[in-house]
């Protein structure tokens, strides 16, 4: 298979959406002990959505062409869902404008030349560009020196999630690895609502589901989020440990793509670790193209 399959990817969606309910949780009584599912019931669900049960269950089963905007609400309010969760399941639902994409997913990827200036004139912060699946196409020497060579990587290496996956050493970096984890396989759920045709997105989720079984079981889960910044809590092997704050930011005249910037608390060890790293430096061959 060389997409995902739209109809089981609304259907999972939603039914772990469900599952995650309690009548409890929206006023609803629990009669009996003992329930044969877990979360609400499609039944349940249908009356909080204001739907017929038939509807929702035709829904569940992965047919949502022609859902409208307000069933599709009722049904995000119903399950609770926040706005990134509220969009993915409008994508799944209501799917448009994909074959261009489809198209587009078999060409590589080019950062634009002036990005790249600015990559390289962020002198003091580890930076990097992120594209589809999340995929490294562009970094400055300091991100290299922090996060991994990249340059001297294959480029279908180049990739966050296969990294925190696969990659012992990226794994490793990681004090909070199972945040990490749980981040990238959000993210990459949301790049699957919007283009389940990508081959490649097929691909990748096909190799981590048969190399990584934590991977599989946080694919299952179906969970989607985008974390646009934080603080990643690091064990580097030369600089030690270091908490780093990181803002992203999408291109403007291309979405699909952000910049990602990591800085530390001036003053801090963490601070002190970023300059250490940065004048031991690393080999430039090529140290920003994609």
């Amino acid at each position: 298979m060389d997409h995902l399959d739209q109809r089981a990817e609304l259907s999972e969606f939603l039914r772990s959406r469900r599952a995650r309910l309690q009548p409890a949780d929206v006023g609803l009584p629990q009669y009996g002990r003992h329930r044969r599912v877990p979360g609400l019931r499609r039944e349940e669900l249908a009356q909080l959505a204001g739907v017929s049960v038939a509807y929702y269950t035709r829904l569940e089963q992965g047919h949502g062409q022609n859902v409208s905007a307000g069933v599709l609400d009722a049904i995000a309010r119903a399950l609770r869902l926040d706005e990134v969760e509220r969009a993915h399941l409008t994508h799944l639902a209501r799917p448009k404008g994909r074959g261009r994409m489809c198209r587009q997913s078999y060409r590589p990827e080019r950062v634009r030349p002036e990005l790249l200036t600015l990559l390289d004139a962020m002198d003091g912060v580890p930076a990097y560009i992120v594209g589809r699946r999340q995929d490294v196409i562009g970094w400055n020497r300091l991100a290299r020196a922090v996060f991994g060579d990249f340059a001297a990587m294959p480029a279908a290496e180049r990739n966050l999630v296969r990294l925190v996956f696969l990659d012992p050493a990226t794994a490793d970096l990681y004090q909070d690895w199972d945040c990490r984890a749980c981040e990238v396989v959000s993210n990459l759920r949301l790049y699957a609502g919007l283009h389940p045709e990508d081959p490649q997105l097929s691909a990748l989720v096909g190799e981590l589901s048969v190399k990584n079984e934590e991977f599989r079981r946080l694919w299952a889960a179906h969970t989607v989020a985008d974390k646009t910044h934080g603080v990643k809590r690091l064990r580097h092997p030369l600089a030690g440990p270091m908490s780093l704050s990181f803002e992203t930011f999408r291109v403007t005249d291309n979405p699909e793509q952000a910049l990602v910037v990591f800085h530390a608390e001036p003053g801090s060890a963490s601070a002190e670790a970023l300059a250490l790293l940065s004048s031991w430096g690393v080999p430039d061959p090529a140290e920003a193209t994609a």
